[in-house]
């Protein structure tokens, strides 16, 4: 397959020359959505009411899934998360994805290699794969944030390790021994390395 890039600047001879690289242009996105499972998947609509969808708790945490991979053919996976306050996940790295967090309430805590960002309502925060990251609830109510990681895959590791949240309104609970435990042993399946909290 043949990808270009095409400067809106460059002024064609002819118009057979416009014509021709707008047929292998668009032959091209053609041959790119049929490699692309996730393309197919896309036209299918989701309608998730509030307070709604398969929730987990997880250590101080409340992880409620928007949309899975498994709907999005592989492109992404997004969840609300609620952390309470103490809350929050371990250092850690992904090698098999990206995430990004768009923090909704409260305030979130992210260390980010050796570098803090003190997310309030409303920011917006990309962490490639490969870096080592953490977050914390520093506040003293809820902090909430819709997650989206790409590509799909991690909400597996969620669905191993977390709860199932029979009641999401209850206290979240605390990292206890087993979930630790599940938590090591699920890691590597999903490319993640857990990090020694600090």
């Amino acid at each position: 397959m043949m990808h270009q890039i095409i400067d809106p600047l460059i002024d064609f001879d002819d118009e057979t020359e416009w014509e021709d690289l707008k047929q292998t242009t668009q032959q091209s996105a053609a041959e790119l959505a049929i490699e692309t499972p996730a393309v197919q998947q896309r036209d299918q609509v989701k309608y998730l009411p509030a307070d709604t969808g398969v929730a987990y708790w997880g250590p101080g945490e409340l992880m409620t899934f928007l949309i899975t991979g498994e709907e999005t053919g592989g492109a992404f996976f997004l969840a609300d998360v609620s952390v309470a306050p103490g809350g929050g996940t371990p250092p850690h790295i992904h090698s098999l994805e990206d995430e990004s967090f768009h923090l909704l309430e409260g305030k979130l805590s992210i260390q980010v290699g050796g570098n803090t960002i003190a997310a309030s309502p409303g920011d917006f925060v990309y962490l490639p794969r490969g870096i080592a990251h953490s977050f914390q609830n520093t506040g003293d109510v809820t902090a909430r944030a819709q997650v989206l990681v790409a590509p799909a895959g991690l909400e597996g590791f969620f669905v191993e390790v977390f709860e199932p949240a029979a009641n999401r309104f209850a206290p979240p609970p605390y990292g206890s021994p087993d979930l630790i435990g599940r938590a090591l042993a699920a890691a590597p399946k999903y490319g993640l390395e857990l990090l020694p909290p600090r």
